[in-house]
């Protein structure tokens, strides 16, 4: 019996690999003889670079760089040796868990921190850079990154532009010829699954930017600045990305990197698939368990259990689902794969004691889906 553990974190309870362990110790007790393969999963935002680093023979770097409001933090990236890949976390540069709630300020925030994290994966000699952008505190068309690696944006006057989106509506220049050249030599993957354009109503600035301080007079000045920016960029570039989708991710940083990076923009779980080797992971198995914090219709926009059904399905596994809680519409996802799925928690639960007892509930209901399991393949 072979059993591929594939979970995502539980957000602010446990890393991918915690559940993960977990569940195996679970399965363990009640099936010791079975084979337990444990694969920590992601979805392209918080804690790819963990997932990945725990499945590969990679290295955990860390970077101080400037914070999206200009403060010097500490951020971790991953390097994998043998391909030359850096793997970044924009949101652990320029993230919006680093803004406190009362300071939060999409007019003025940078991805400046993003670049300078791109610029130490080229020192390190980075052949592949996937930036996972999910979690983003920032609103500026990716232009702070893009200073941040040589390109020179300037107002009539001729100096550079203060920090931050609003900034881009006094943008008069685009100077390139101090763009780092050693770009155009990485080939650049974006794991994301925001479809939304640069701007409009469904852009970055109206879809995003409240949560990340924006007031409705605000959001109409930075839609604005975002799209002068876009229109310049286009004449420079004798292209225009701003309405294709994805562009709008993670504030417009999906705009610059399709702009000036030539990226491609992918499923952040296909991206994490790939690089743990999940596929191969699940050849020969009988059982699929994954996992996230909440199961419910979200799922389906390529959240981790969604795309870690697609390839089991693909090669007949069948798959369980273990959520710490059950949400609305999850039921929608048994026509895409998942065949069964169960809560964590057995009772009424506070947030915080289910959060201090998920590895015990994880145990628990892992060693009562093995003994289902293994009944069933008993009287099979």
């Amino acid at each position: 019996m072979k059993i591929v553990i594939a979970p995502d974190s539980f957000k602010d309870s446990l890393s991918a690999e915690r559940v993960a362990t977990a569940i195996a110790q679970g399965l363990a007790e009640v099936w010791p003889e079975a084979q337990l393969v444990k694969c920590p999963m992601a979805d392209g935002g918080e804690g790819t670079v963990e997932s990945v680093l725990a499945a590969c023979d990679g290295q955990l770097r860390c970077t101080r760089v400037q914070g999206p409001l200009g403060m010097a933090v500490d951020a971790h990236w991953g390097w994998l040796p043998q391909s030359h890949t850096a793997i970044i976390e924009m949101a652990e540069a320029s993230g919006l868990q680093l803004v406190p709630v009362d300071k939060r300020d999409a007019c003025t925030s940078s991805t400046v921190g993003t670049g300078e994290l791109i610029r130490a994966a080229l020192d390190a000699g980075a052949q592949r850079v996937i930036l996972a952008i999910g979690g983003s505190a920032t609103n500026d068309a990716g232009a702070g990154a893009l200073q941040a690696l040589g390109l020179r944006l300037l107002d009539a006057t001729g100096q550079p532009l203060k920090p931050g989106g609003l900034a881009l509506a006094q943008l008069a220049q685009i100077d390139l010829s101090e763009l780092d050249p050693r770009l155009a030599q990485v080939r650049f993957d974006i794991a994301a699954d925001v479809n939304n354009p640069l701007c409009g109503p469904q852009g970055a600035s109206a879809i995003f930017g409240p949560q990340k301080g924006a007031s409705p007079e605000q959001v109409q000045q930075l839609d604005q600045a975002l799209g002068h920016f876009a229109v310049l960029c286009a004449r420079v570039l004798e292209k225009d990305v701003s309405d294709e989708p994805g562009s709008g991710a993670a504030g417009g940083l999906g705009f610059a990197a399709k702009a000036f990076l030539g990226a491609q923009f992918r499923p952040g779980v296909e991206v994490v698939a790939e690089l743990v080797g999940l596929a191969e992971a699940i050849r020969g198995a009988d059982l699929v368990i994954t996992g996230e914090g909440r199961f419910d219709a979200q799922t389906l926009r390529g959240k981790t259990p969604f795309g870690v059904a697609r390839i089991a399905h693909q090669q007949g596994v069948p798959v369980i689902v273990i959520a710490g809680t059950l949400g609305e519409g999850y039921q929608h996802m048994y026509e895409h794969g998942v065949d069964a799925a169960f809560a964590l928690t057995p009772g009424p639960m506070s947030l915080e004691q289910a959060c201090a007892q998920a590895p015990g509930l994880l145990r628990d209901r892992a060693r009562d889906i093995a003994r289902v399991w293994r009944m069933a393949v008993r009287q099979g």
